[in-house]
């Protein structure tokens, strides 16, 4: 058995995972989670191919730490090239995200007689449609390779999400370890909660839904702190405020509520953040599924569209919480305070009636966590893939 509990199994040849960075940490930070399983948990050698490295740095991405000793495998980090070429031992290699692979690559693969499984992974999303196009296969109409597209998404239908095997245990054993709660408030500068005090992350886009949000903890009756990791997080909240938030340790203190700016932390750390808080507003792929796990109430705020077509993958994600939270009420206003973190007018105070809410969305959220477990992990199906296929 590896490490965290999967069996090893023999996968043909190193992958390689083309990523380009968009937004920010987003791609590159799902990627770098992939490219983490499949090494630690399955052995396989991975070159991570980036066009900008440099934003490992800040997410944790020191290839060194990354091994799996009873395999030898490991990440070679490579910026992206348009010189880079396939290698013989190079059996799967992956697009992430629509990226496209540099011109030569390509034509390599079509022409050094080597077989290898070429997989579009897609981004994430929760819309009913992606069932359909999951797994579709379409071929290269001048290389003639197969190029396979694989979605992540909620359902036994999709390649499902990224989950360490590990990762519910890993959680469990932090909430119950006060010294580990008390290692990671101190290495965000801050002290543990005072008694009847709340916590919450808010890592998102510049919000305009934000300001009532922070206005409804600040009059209300509960102590609330929440920490925003330096970077763009922290611009509209100093716009909002008419202070300066930009440093780890800036402040600012409006009635129950504290607003303070931490630092950024790798991705470990960030798992440690959310299971450690009461509420998690979230952007982006890789954090909206690490607050699933983390089995808490969260506001996801979708990458705006100009079209605004984020807003129907909202939806989409709010009628799959409903199915898996299960409770009717809770989750109707949950999807109010949602839909109004996403710019949708919704009318009266969905904000309050979400902070009165949180115990039972708690519990919804974890059941739901709970069941999405036994649907299919994102690794785990692109391996499978490989298995079922002569490469």
């Amino acid at each position: 058995m590896s490490q965290q509990g999967r069996a090893l199994r023999p996968v043909a040849g190193a992958w390689d995972v083309f990523c380009r960075v968009v937004d920010n940490f987003g791609d590159i930070g799902v990627c770098w989670r992939l490219c983490r399983i499949l090494v630690r948990e399955f052995g396989i050698p991975v070159r991570l191919v980036v066009d900008r490295p440099e934003y490992l740095e800040r997410i944790g991405g020191d290839p060194h730490i990354v091994s799996n000793a009873a395999t030898g495998a490991d990440i070679s980090v490579v910026e992206w090239s348009d010189a880079l070429l396939p290698t013989s031992d190079t059996g799967v290699v992956i697009e992430a995200f629509a990226c496209d692979l540099p011109a030569g690559y390509a034509l390599r693969m079509a022409a050094d007689g080597v077989s290898r499984l070429w997989i579009n992974l897609e981004y994430l999303s929760a819309e009913a449609w992606i069932e359909d196009c999951h797994g579709l296969v379409s071929r290269h109409p001048q290389l003639g390779l197969d190029k396979h597209f694989l979605f992540p998404g909620f359902t036994a239908r999709t390649a499902g999400l990224l989950r360490e095997t590990d990762l519910r245990g890993q959680r469990d054993r932090f909430r119950t370890d006060p010294a580990a709660r008390a290692s990671t408030w101190l290495a965000l500068g801050m002290g543990a909660p005072g008694p009847g005090e709340h916590r919450a992350s808010l890592f998102g886009y510049e919000n305009p839904a934000a300001g009532p949000l922070l206005d409804a903890m600040a009059g209300g009756d509960t102590p609330w702190t929440v920490l925003v990791p330096e970077g763009r997080s922290c611009a509209g909240l100093a716009a909002i405020f008419g202070v300066s938030l930009s440093s780890p340790g800036d402040a600012v203190v409006r009635g129950a509520l504290r607003v303070q700016v931490v630092p950024f932390t790798g991705q470990d750390a960030y798992d440690r953040l959310l299971w450690a808080c009461d509420l998690n507003l979230v952007r982006g792929e890789d954090s909206l599924v690490r607050a699933l796990w983390a089995g808490r109430p969260f506001l996801w705020q979708a990458y705006p569209q100009s079209d605004r077509a984020h807003l129907d993958k909202v939806e989409a994600l709010l009628l799959r919480l409903s199915d898996g939270v299960g409770d009717t009420l809770a989750t109707d206003r949950l999807g109010l305070a949602m839909r109004a973190w996403n710019g949708v007018p919704v009318g009266g105070d969905p904000w309050t009636t979400l902070l009165a809410d949180l115990p039972a969305l708690c519990v919804g959220v974890e059941r739901w966590s709970v069941a999405l477990e036994g649907g299919p992990e994102l690794a785990e199906t692109l391996v499978n893939l490989t298995e079922s296929r002569v490469i």
